[in-house]
């Protein structure tokens, strides 16, 4: 007679759907492949959510003609630095709520969570005050025609105006994070997003009750789909049942929490600047060649950012599990988790990157029938999928040192490979050296592959393991 010996072990499937439903998992405990699933899930998803929502808000934006769009893209390149801020913040606030967490320190990590919020209130304040006052003057500081002005001043006005609502999502979004509770924070997006794409036609279109509000449709609906997202989060800070929850007791201004979670965050913001300015530059440096080579660029670069989300969810856990399990005082806990994370993301970009040498054209012929724009995504999808078995492990890295509140290195290896790095090699090969387009694609897989080595080297070095936060 046999005995049939059942694993304790869960199933995938059944991590999977716990991972959607919301796990009350032990993080500091838990086996490190399932605690990955279990915080990666829902954190793809919550950003495959956000990426959806851009598409179709722009999808209905673009049937108002090309000065609607350009309303539409000039503002958004306006609230570029407000969400440089927000994810700074938002660094800052999860590693802080991590290590508290970790540490079995629940109280600890409300009243975190309550600092960050209320410097999040006050910088909100700023900023939609500067936006909705000098909304038409910054419109022109882009370059923006007298008829993008007139279209696009209410517009912006709302935009920049609900900032702070912004602010607070990406904020205590990062707070559910920290504290592992992926699943809350992918439902508030979800939730939020959900009603904005609801509002945005019916506000755009003037369908039924509904007034015609043109491209301020857009804006309106926006900003209440996010604003309903930050009541929803707030409802579930509350929440008796809650893994973080938010009491009278935590309240009140505690200037030394403040200034801890002020001195990741600082640092964090630059950290996104410098990603966001180098694009930029390169961009510039593409104009050189003319428009069907920026297209073809930003075609190949908006399938990539796409194909990227999964990666950007594991390299969130990471961040999470390593500032929990630095809290929990297992900092050799913490290296683990960011390695297992680094082999699933560079399982998972191989797979994509594979894709992108094989289908290419395929991919990059769905945004245009233009054979000089398609050979220019081509070329910029596979040259640039080169680096991404490298880049899976140099992502989780970046995020493994924030989650452990070493935003200053991330920083510097960011500054160094793509500032220092990148753009120069960029223009020599693509201007002296004659590569023309391609010599810029051939930077960025170089800068991304140098900068996953520099970040695993410095990684494997441990020092992030004696941060104090």
């Amino acid at each position: 007679m046999s005995t049939v010996i059942k694993s304790s072990q869960p199933s995938v499937w059944a991590t999977l759907r716990e991972a959607v439903r919301g796990s009350h998992q032990d993080y500091t405990e838990a086996p490190i492949g399932r605690a990955v699933i279990l915080l990666a899930v829902p954190m793809v998803l919550e950003m495959m959510m956000e990426s959806v929502f851009l598409l179709v808000d722009t999808f209905f934006v673009g049937k108002l003609g090309p000065d609607a769009v350009a309303v539409v893209g000039i503002t958004e390149s306006l609230m570029i630095m407000v969400y440089a801020v927000s994810m700074g913040l938002a660094i800052g606030a999860a590693a802080v709520v991590a290590r508290r967490i970790g540490e079995k320190h629940p109280d600890a990590a409300a009243h975190a969570a309550f600092q960050a919020i209320l410097f999040g209130v006050v910088v909100g304040a700023i900023t939609g005050t500067v936006g909705v006052t000098f909304a038409p003057d910054l419109l022109r500081l882009m370059g923006a025609s007298d008829a993008v002005v007139a279209q696009g001043t209410g517009f912006a006005r709302v935009m920049l105006g609900g900032s702070g609502i912004v602010l607070q999502l990406f904020l205590i979004n990062a707070v559910f994070r920290g504290a592992g509770d992926a699943a809350i924070a992918m439902r508030v997006l979800w939730f939020a997003n959900g009603i904005n794409i609801l509002l945005g036609p019916l506000l755009i279109f003037g369908v039924g009750p509904f007034p015609e509000l043109g491209v301020l449709g857009a804006g309106v609906g926006t900003t209440i789909g996010r604003g309903c997202g930050v009541l929803y989060q707030l409802y579930y800070l509350t929440r008796p049942t809650s893994r973080l929850r938010i009491r009278r007791a935590h309240m009140g201004v505690d200037v030394p929490v403040m200034r801890g979670i002020l001195n990741i965050a600082g640092t964090a913001m630059f950290q996104n600047f410098i990603n966001t300015a180098s694009w930029a530059v390169l961009v510039r440096l593409m104009a050189g060649f003319g428009s069907a080579a920026v297209a073809g660029n930003t075609i190949g670069i908006r399938i990539i950012l796409f194909a990227l989300l999964p990666s950007f969810g594991v390299s969130s856990a990471a961040a999470t599990l390593v500032g929990q399990n630095l809290g929990a005082g297992k900092p050799e806990r913490s290296e683990q988790a960011a390695w297992t994370a680094g082999r699933y993301n560079t399982y998972c970009l191989g797979v994509i990157g594979l894709i992108f040498v094989l289908f290419a054209p395929v991919l990059a012929g769905v945004f245009t029938d233009d054979p000089e724009v398609v050979g220019h995504a081509t070329r910029s999808l596979r040259i640039i999928a080169a680096g991404f078995l490298f880049y899976g492990y140099g992502m989780v890295m970046s995020m493994a040192f924030n989650g452990a509140g070493d935003t200053r290195t991330p920083t510097l290896i960011n500054l160094c490979c793509f500032w220092l790095w990148e753009i120069p090699l960029a223009w020599a090969l693509a201007y002296p050296l004659g590569f023309g387009p391609s010599g810029v694609f051939i930077a960025v897989a170089v800068a991304f592959s140098t900068f996953a080595f520099v970040s695993t080297y410095l990684f494997s070095r441990g020092t992030w393991k004696t941060k104090k936060v």
